[in-house]
């Protein structure tokens, strides 16, 4: 079930002019499939999420993104979804949780990279202070992830240019998890053994 781009600036309420839906209308019509419903929970409690996701995150356009993913992830996991288990907004709060977790987490394992580069290559703020040094780190790495096997690069590739948790790399490749934390961290190692021979050098 493909969700089209969440529209803006459309009410919460059917298209025939019978008013706004209630809390428990959305939560029926949105496990049952209905688009409408989906654009009626954007509109009732997309702020609340972004609220959660920018305090969280300290970055309103991040928080945008994840605003986009938790009401994408609810469309999708909606056949699942059971209202008479619990209200739509919990059940919203819940996913926001994990999507912020998931950028949060993101951020760590560009982190890693960064440190890897950084770490070998020069104090912080000398970076800062000499923009170069910070577009030389970024050809390294780019050239260190080049040498990797090629398991190892196309995982640390997925994790670091397109934010992939590792249970996501291992749904999108197919291999088992403990198979993509083993080219992760192998991958890590020999990336930062690249870049120290290439400081070194």
């Amino acid at each position: 079930m493909a969700a089209e781009p969440l529209p803006a600036g459309r009410p919460s309420a059917w298209e025939d002019g019978s008013g706004p839906l209630t809390d428990a209308e959305i939560a029926r019509g949105l496990a049952a499939g209905d688009e409408r419903c989906l654009t009626a929970a954007y509109h009732r409690w997309g702020k609340l999420v972004h609220t959660m996701a920018r305090r969280s995150l300290g970055d309103s356009r991040e928080a945008e993104d994840v605003t986009q993913q938790v009401f994408l992830a609810a469309w999708q996991g909606a056949p699942g979804y059971r209202p008479e288990r619990g209200a739509l907004a919990g059940w919203l709060v819940g996913i926001s949780r994990r999507k912020i977790a998931d950028a949060l987490s993101a951020r760590t394992r560009r982190g890693e990279l960064v440190t890897a580069a950084g770490a070998l290559l020069g104090p912080a703020d000398d970076t800062r202070a000499h923009p170069e040094a910070a577009a030389l780190d970024r050809v390294l790495v780019r050239h260190g992830l080049a040498g990797l096997p090629a398991p190892q690069r196309r995982v640390l590739h997925l994790a670091f240019y397109e934010d992939l948790t590792q249970t996501q790399i291992a749904q999108r490749t197919g291999w088992p998890l403990g198979t993509v934390k083993s080219h992760c961290r192998r991958g890590l190692h020999q990336l930062r053994r690249c870049l120290r021979t290439r400081a070194e050098g």
